[in-house]
């Protein structure tokens, strides 16, 4: 986004005011206590958290006034339910929901559709799944299953893969209106939810995996891209990046233990 003045759905982006943590803190309990003009100034003065998750999807050809009115939605979204007991910023509760709210929209309003012969083979592979679960009691690993069907490894992944939806690492879960968890909470043993210490580990992890692991894995469960549009970017086969974000995922869980 250029300097200066630029305007995102008739909203000058020069002139958005950005709430100090006492003004904030005040106008959520405003708000909480049924005003509805605290509300309005808590949008207005946080416009520049959906702004910032923007700036992940300027790669895209698509019209940003629509992401950022879409943005705004989660920023809304994450304003009626942020917790004033839960002592956490409320930056850090709304980036992982406005950009929820951006992903689900791309791809609910993709143009690209899963090819018929793709999801015929993933349909295939999950009967045989099934079929090998329960004769050997035990899910098989996805060699197994393309053994059977006497196709790559790869190509099997692939059409799994395409019925499933790409989740952001920092996608919030919710419980009865509780405590927020995040994905990234979930990659863990069955010990349960991770502690502080193990999410500045994660943090740590990243740094010290190679950096075309990281860039995948960012953009994937951080941006959201898929394989294959990894794969065009970088100018490697769609198992190739298969390969490589299997690889840094599995030196993170190792790094975190």
């Amino acid at each position: 986004m250029a300097r200066g003045k630029v305007e995102i759905a008739n909203v000058n982006t020069a002139n958005i005011k950005v709430l100090s943590l006492d003004e904030q803190l005040d106008l959520f309990k405003k708000y909480q206590n049924g005003d509805l003009t605290a509300k309005e100034e808590l949008i207005n003065g946080n416009l520049k958290l959906v702004l910032s998750v923007l700036k992940n999807f300027t790669f895209r050809a698509i019209d940003l006034d629509d992401l950022f009115q879409v943005g705004v939605v989660g920023l809304i979204k994450a304003i009626d339910n942020f917790d004033l007991s839960h002592e956490v910023r409320f930056s850090t509760y709304a980036v992982p929901m406005i950009l929820g709210e951006i992903k689900r929209y791309l791809r609910d309003n993709s143009s690209l559709r899963v090819s018929r012969s793709i999801k015929d083979l993933a349909y295939k592979a999950l009967k045989v799944k099934d079929e090998l679960t329960f004769k050997n009691n035990k899910e098989p690993a996805i060699f197994e299953i393309a053994l059977e069907l006497g196709l790559p490894e790869w190509e099997v992944a692939h059409a799994l893969n395409s019925l499933k939806d790409t989740v952001s690492m920092s996608e919030p879960i919710y419980s009865d209106g509780g405590d927020v968890i995040y994905l990234a909470d979930q990659l863990s043993n069955d010990e349960g939810v991770y502690d502080l210490e193990t999410k500045i580990a994660l943090r740590n992890a990243l740094t010290k995996i190679k950096d075309k692991e990281k860039y995948i894995i960012i953009q994937r469960y951080m941006i959201g891209r898929t394989q294959t549009e990894l794969a065009l970017e970088i100018g490697i086969s769609q198992a190739q990046i298969s390969r490589l974000e299997k690889n840094g995922l599995s030196k993170i869980k190792k790094l975190i233990k």
